[in-house]
């Protein structure tokens, strides 16, 4: 007989109202599984399993918040607190948002007889396929507190890494968005304009002046089109990104930018040695993890290697000889991960790459703006050079003119 989902509304023994998702073969045994837990139904409606996800799809949940509550609920499963009532413990300190919702629908589901990981299979979009195939794993082989803190370690240095790349890129692209509009209101309204005043007074006008103005007409009769084009570029790269073949291209296209290609494998490298590592101590096999791993990388190209990876491994190959094969994962990277497998201690070599490569790209992320200030030095001089050149020389020449 198939399982139907019923979401309810019902009275805790001390009155307050919970919501939740349950499950059973028909609403009466649904109402009676709430009753024998000492809810009161107030409101029990049946949805489809389609409908319960497209209900919170769209409803994302920041990693901050995720790296709390797994750490949270790490420290429940350690004091031996049973499943569904730590995640509702969890979810009344909660303030009512997604992860609330999330929670409590995870409580129901665990206490109607699922499993942690079936019950958070419903919210694969949110959690992520690395988060749930863990948990699941961990579940399997009785290290459920373990993984939760090596899962929310690593949602924590996850965000960290997000803050300082996006702090450190944040003057730069504020300086160059600026430099891109000062720019066009010049080209576009004001060199115009004092190149037909001098155009009036008969001053031969130099070729930076006239090309800058041909470019300023153009931009004030045709600015629909740099429009379209700008959204169409976007609209492309939009479009390439949610493709491998897009993705494995832009990829290989940002690792040939010096600066940023270090920081790119650095943090790739660390994920994926990070997840490797609890993906092996959470009892999932070394093919399985490296192939989450791979994943999980945040980079196309490592994840297209972690496949060759895992092939290798499949056929009998060890770690070893599968990452001695790889372009991707640096010399220092190999050599660890070689160490682990000979002395048997895989998630532990995994963890001194992973710290590893965390201080380097922390260190890289924090110097990109000493490394991109002389080059918007050189640009915004190259700037103010050309805008300059195409007001003062007509002025001279017409200077000379009236001398």
């Amino acid at each position: 007989m198939s399982t139907l989902t019923f979401e309810y509304r019902a009275l805790q023994a001390n009155g307050v109202e919970t919501r939740g998702v349950t499950t059973g073969a028909n609403k009466a045994e649904a109402y009676r599984q709430l009753v024998a837990r000492g809810l009161t139904p107030v409101r029990l409606s049946a949805v489809g399993g389609h409908a319960t996800k497209s209900k919170r799809r769209g409803k994302r949940i920041a990693t901050g918040e995720l790296a709390h509550f797994t750490y949270q609920f790490a420290v429940l499963m350690s004091a031996k607190l049973g499943v569904a009532e730590g995640l509702r413990s969890i979810a009344e300190q909660e303030k009512p948002g997604p992860l609330r919702e999330l929670l409590e629908d995870l409580a129901s589901r665990v206490q109607a007889g699922e499993t942690i990981a079936g019950a958070m299979e419903t919210h694969r979009e949110v959690l992520g396929d690395v988060y749930i195939e863990a948990i699941r794993a961990a579940e399997r082989a009785g290290t459920l507190p373990v993984v939760l803190e090596h899962l929310s370690e690593m949602l924590e240095r996850t965000l960290e890494s997000q803050r300082q790349v996006k702090g450190a890129l944040m003057y730069p692209a504020c300086v160059v968005m600026v430099l891109v509009l000062a720019t066009t209101f010049l080209v576009a309204f004001v060199i115009p304009k004092f190149a037909g005043m001098f155009a009036k007074r008969g001053a031969e006008l130099p070729m930076v002046t006239k090309t800058l103005m041909l470019i300023g007409q153009s931009l004030q009769n045709y600015w629909w089109l740099y429009l379209g084009i700008v959204v169409a570029i976007g609209l492309a790269l939009r479009s390439a990104l949610r493709h491998k073949e897009g993705r494995l291209a832009i990829d290989r296209l940002a690792h040939r930018v010096p600066y940023v290609r270090s920081i790119l494998v650095g943090l790739a490298i660390s994920r994926f040695a990070r997840i490797l590592g609890i993906g092996v101590s959470s009892g999932l096999s070394l093919i399985e993890s490296i192939d989450l791993a791979g994943k999980a990388s945040g980079r196309p190209s490592l994840a297209e290697e972690a496949v060759r990876m895992a092939d290798h491994v499949r056929g009998g190959g060890t770690l070893t000889m599968a990452s001695g094969e790889s372009r991707y994962l640096t010399p220092f990277a190999r050599r660890m991960l070689a160490a682990g497998e000979r002395s048997g201690d895989i998630p532990k070599m995994c963890e001194v790459v992973s710290r590893q490569y965390e201080r380097e790209s922390s260190a890289l992320a924090k110097n990109i703006s000493t490394v991109i200030e002389p080059l918007l030095v050189v640009a915004i001089a190259a700037v103010v050079l050309i805008v300059a050149l195409a007001i003062f020389m007509p002025m001279w020449d017409s200077m000379k003119l009236v001398g």
